[in-house]
């Protein structure tokens, strides 16, 4: 996840993947940046599909082809000045391990980005450049993502990572090249997303991809799977009252959340709690606290924060900056523009879940 920060003369607000604007030049996600990595040209659609097939599982359906919206800026490579950022729901068969999905363009000049911790991992892959991993995270970091680019990228739920030679508390606050982590099946993905024809169905690939190799490969820990349900903000959880629910010692717990989210329980509730208030504030939900509490106090309170003081305090040390300025500057929700329904509406979907019952 990342925000959007304001660059001079112009107002930029806070986002769940933003940035603001500076002259830099390419970095790991250009091919500039790397003389020997293959220049890729584009096909035509039926040789897009013909790539397409070379990944088993794949559902005929989604890679029809005739009659998909391209997206803002039409086909790979064109420049828009400001850039966009589209966000979207994963296949209904990813839902229970991916977040959200989006596209990613800048524009005449590069992004400075601050990723902030969301639980989970991230795949960010610029199309025709090198693929990266970034791990779970416990603060912020700032990447530059050069000036006419195109990715699309994977937000994963917690626990839920793809593939991985490596237990994720390995790869905490770290950010890798995906072949390093996937070996040579990244070349083959690179070219057949390069060929696709559109940013869209580039995304359709890689879920595609996604969609084999968890059907094929990756079992996901139904413990930790519960753990995480049950460390959602809106109703908080002892951790060692946890650990009883799920028949494990603490250290047990700790252990297990360590390998498949990459920080303990109490980290993860933490960052969940802080996820909570982004929901809100992103969804421009009513506050509805303690009496006499409203705007950015009374989310707080809603988030699972003692007060307002709480809230500022975790918010500098998980992004670095202060909720009025991680949100652009209104005091209870974001104003980027953007649309992330895909993101915030599952997470609040768990709001209304009664509490569990030890």
């Amino acid at each position: 996840m990342a925000f959007l920060a304001p660059r001079p003369a112009q107002s930029w607000v806070a986002c769940d993947r933003a940035d603001h604007r500076a002259d830099f030049r390419p970095s790991t996600y250009s091919q500039a940046a790397d003389p020997s990595a293959p220049q890729h040209g584009f096909t035509s659609l039926v040789a897009a599909r013909r790539a397409m097939t070379d990944f088993p599982g794949t559902p005929p359906a989604r890679f029809a082809g005739e009659g998909l919206d391209v997206g803002t800026g039409g086909r790979l490579g064109s420049q828009v000045a400001e850039g966009s950022y589209v966000e979207s729901p994963p296949f209904p068969e990813l839902a229970g391990v991916v977040r959200t999905v989006w596209i990613q363009r800048t524009g005449d000049t590069a992004y400075v980005q601050r990723h902030v911790p969301t639980g989970g991992v991230e795949i960010h892959f610029p199309i025709g450049g090198r693929p990266q991993l970034l791990g779970p995270l416990t603060g912020p970091q700032i990447e530059v993502i050069p000036a006419h680019t195109t990715l699309v990228g994977v937000r994963f739920h917690p626990g839920t990572a793809p593939p991985l030679p490596t237990v994720l508390d390995d790869l905490l606050d770290q950010r890798l090249a995906l072949p390093e982590l996937w070996g040579s099946p990244v070349d083959r993905l690179v070219n057949t997303m390069a060929v696709a024809g559109s940013p869209d169905r580039s995304l359709m690939v890689l879920q595609a991809h996604l969609l084999h190799e968890y059907r094929n490969t990756v079992r996901v820990d139904p413990l930790v799977g519960e753990a995480v349900k049950v460390l959602m903000p809106w109703h908080p959880v002892d951790i060692r009252r946890l650990a009883t629910h799920l028949a494990l010692s603490e250290s047990q717990l700790r252990r297990r959340c360590l390998n498949a989210v990459g920080m303990g329980p109490k980290v993860l509730q933490r960052t969940l709690r802080f996820q909570g208030f982004l929901a809100l504030a992103q969804a421009g939900t009513t506050a509805s606290g303690r009496r006499g509490t409203d705007g950015v106090a009374g989310l707080a309170i809603d988030a699972g924060y003692a007060d307002q003081a709480h809230l500022s305090r975790e918010c500098l040390r998980l992004t670095g900056l202060t909720p009025r300025k991680l949100l652009g500057g209104d005091v209870d929700r974001c104003l980027c523009g953007h649309e992330h329904s895909a993101s915030y509406k599952p997470f609040l979907a768990t709001r209304g879940r009664p509490p569990l019952r030890f």
